[in-house]
Parts: C-alpha cells; sequence; structure tokens
C-alpha cells in the first residue's frame, strides 16, 4: 500500500524510572473509543515539531514535569486496517528515555486524553494488567536493554 493511502500519526514516549524503582505513568482516559489504562507520558507529534520537542511538551502537560530526552530506546508500529467508512491507519511510536530536571507532579492538560499521572513501581502487578498499554512493558524492556549494554 503506498504511503498516500493511508493515515499515520508518529507519536514519542518517555520511559522515566526513578531511584527508588518507580515509572512515572499518565492515566489514559480512553477518550471514549478505547479502555482506560496506564500508559507512558507523551503522544502525538505536532507537525514540524522534532520528537524531542514532542517528548518534552507531552510529559509537561500530562504529568507537571519537566524533563530532558536522552536516546531513543526502541519504536513501534501498529496498524488498523481497512474499515468500510474509513481509511486505513498506521501508527509509529517512537519511545525515549528522559529523566526529570523540574516540575512537580500534576497533569496540565485541560480537557484532553490524560486525567492524572502517578508513580507506579516497577513490580506492581497493574504493569501487568489488561489495562496498561503494551507500550509500558515494551518501554520498561527496552530501558532494561539500554542499562544492561551500558
Amino acid at each position: 500500500m503506498h504511503f498516500t493511502d493511508y493515515d499515520t500519526r508518529v507519536a514519542a514516549y518517555a520511559v522515566i524510572v526513578d531511584d527508588a524503582g518507580r515509572i512515572l505513568l499518565s492515566w489514559f482516559n480512553g477518550n471514549h473509543r478505547n479502555d482506560p489504562g496506564w500508559t507512558l507520558p507523551g503522544g502525538g507529534v505536532d507537525y514540524g515539531e522534532q520528537m524531542p520537542a514532542a517528548v518534552v511538551r507531552e510529559v509537561k502537560e500530562e504529568t507537571g514535569y519537566d524533563v530532558e530526552v536522552g536516546a531513543p530506546l526502541t519504536t513501534d508500529v501498529f496498524v488498523v486496517p481497512f474499515d468500510p467508512g474509513r481509511r486505513p491507519y498506521q501508527s509509529t511510536r517512537v519511545v525515549f528515555e528522559a529523566r526529570i530536571v523540574g516540575g512537580e507532579l500534576g497533569t496540565l492538560e485541560v480537557d484532553g486524553t490524560t486525567d492524572f499521572a502517578a508513580w507506579v513501581a516497577l513490580d506492581d502487578p497493574a504493569i501487568e494488567a489488561d489495562t496498561t498499554s503494551p507500550i509500558v512493558r515494551m518501554g520498561i524492556a527496552a530501558l532494561k536493554v539500554a542499562q544492561s549494554t551500558q
């Protein structure tokens, strides 16, 4: 299929883990189309925006924190095939390592898809729950690989 025959959304996300072994997650409210659940802070890259800048913006909106963006950890692509009345859709997501450099916990997004953010222990059963986006587990696994090669 030619790229002009489907819609694409590019998104950038952050994996932020503190010294206490907790990961910073955002609560996705489902936006009336999907089930709510935990996800990594991040989201759509605006037209003309660089991915690291999108991570900084999205993390601030969703968590209240200022971050310094590190290296990309992994990528993910998923597709939603043709459905009558809707164009095929591809989501391309890049996950970056990031660290907090300021701000304080508190969602700044108004009328968006994030209701709140929280620190969740990496061994919390919520990480493995069906309501947690697979991108969370993917990000954690990619961070562990990156840390094991350092």
